[in-house]
């Protein structure tokens, strides 16, 4: 099980916090796992720097689309993508 730190904007990580958001849309530019721990940092994308506010969370469930053809590149281009949360 790796710990894996990434950085967080304003306003998601307090909607991390609170439960509201409940996902994590990122770049497959790294490996992570089903059991993996994020430390998620509070990043401000103004002053590009650190707050100092964290939460760790564990990775439940990770889908990766790269191999995937869910949709047409037409598409992704025309709509983009969107995350859905749910309980």
């Amino acid at each position: 099980m790796a710990i894996i730190n990434k950085k967080v904007w304003l306003g998601y990580f307090d909607d991390l916090v609170s439960g509201k958001k409940k996902f994590e849309l990122r770049l497959n530019d790294f490996e992570v796992h089903e059991g993996d721990t994020l430390v998620l940092q509070e990043w401000n994308q103004n002053t590009k720097e650190y707050t100092g506010r964290q939460i760790e969370k564990k990775v439940t469930y990770v889908l990766k689309t790269k191999d995937n053809n869910f949709f047409s590149p037409e598409d992704i281009e025309k709509y983009g993508y969107q995350a859905i949360s749910l309980e």
